[in-house]
């Protein structure tokens, strides 16, 4: 896989992958693809590539798992002779020359699909214990008798030794309900650690930003060479060698995501988006940083993830354009 992405060829079909999706996609669009496939029998075999390592990385929807039917009764790669001749020549340019914009909508759905793939043997999260898909919510019960409730595209690892109980959260977010016993719980997320002093918590991770609000008892926070207890309806989040201030937590919307409820008071656009984006897969770009630190107030479907997105962009008048059901584009309303 991470060979494929960095083929030319591929990144091209990636490209024709979002012309062919966009709704202005005309006449003159699909017959210059039919020309650019028949060009080189390895544009065939780029096209039937692309679209498996989109599928294989994005969670690809049925809409691409196979191109558009044609005039010209295209057919895939196993289907041409074994005398066809293999000499390359330039495709014919498109009937009408692409945007810029469109342009950088095919560039960003290629880097949506190559930068995964590129760095998906990398990922700690693939040797995960637990995980969960795209809007899946799961309750795993560990070897202790403690429960730990996962949110949508979430993972973690356990470690548990005579010496202490150890859960590592590679991301996502997860509900920590810990049992009784002589062994400290400790839950690790990126830079900091969490230890329950007889509790109920909850850890949630977005990168390297982490925040930790308790619903029963107390939880011992480090992180960035500091210690603080967070006690019952508190919350603190602490990011990259920073550890921030206790401060109230609303366990309503702590907890909503149990619910399938994704609530937000004044929260950041970059942060809502980050959230949605567990529960709908893919991902969701926002052309001018601006946008990222709009407040948000409002509760959401968790099932629902699309209409979210369509309610945000009606309501702060923001532009929402969904190139492929992988990519969707926030930008400013002009």
């Amino acid at each position: 896989m991470q060979e494929q992405s960095r083929d030319p060829l591929i990144e091209e079909a990636l490209r024709w992958l979002v012309v062919l999706k966009d709704k202005a996609a005309s006449d003159a669009d699909r017959a210059a693809f039919e020309d650019w496939l028949r060009a080189d029998p390895r544009h065939q075999a780029a096209w039937i590539q692309a679209q498996s390592v989109w599928m294989r990385v994005g969670k690809f929807g049925p809409a691409f798992a196979n191109r558009p039917a044609a005039a010209s009764g295209w057919r895939p790669a196993t289907a041409v002779p074994a005398a066809a001749p293999t000499m390359w020549r330039a495709p014919p340019k498109p009937a009408r020359p692409p945007s810029r914009r469109r342009f950088l909508y095919a560039a960003a759905a290629a880097a949506a699909v190559a930068a995964p793939a590129a760095v998906l043997l990398s990922r700690p999260d693939l040797l995960a214990d637990h995980s969960t898909a795209v809007g899946e919510r799961r309750k795993v019960t560990l070897e202790d008798g403690s429960t730990v409730e996962l949110a949508g595209s979430s993972s973690l690892s356990v470690d548990f030794s005579v010496e202490a109980r150890r859960v590592v959260l590679h991301d996502g977010e997860a509900f920590f309900d810990v049992a009784r016993g002589t062994r400290p719980f400790v839950v690790q997320a990126a830079d900091g650690s969490s230890q329950a002093l007889g509790t109920s918590f909850d850890v949630k991770r977005q990168g390297t930003e982490v925040t930790v609000a308790v619903v029963e008892h107390a939880v011992a926070v480090s992180s960035a060479g500091s210690r603080v207890v967070v006690e019952q309806g508190q919350q603190i989040r602490y990011g990259t060698r920073r550890l921030g201030k206790v401060g109230e937590a609303d366990l309503a919307q702590v907890e909503a995501w149990r619910r399938d409820r994704l609530i937000f008071h004044e929260t950041p656009l970059g942060e809502v988006i980050a959230d949605l984006e567990r529960y709908r897969g893919g991902r969701i770009v926002m052309t001018d940083a601006r946008l990222r630190d709009i407040p948000v107030t409002a509760v959401f479907d968790a099932r629902q993830a699309d209409a979210a997105l369509d309610t945000i962009a009606s309501t702060l008048a923001i532009r929402l354009r969904r190139v492929t059901g992988l990519l969707v584009v926030l930008s400013p309303n002009a």
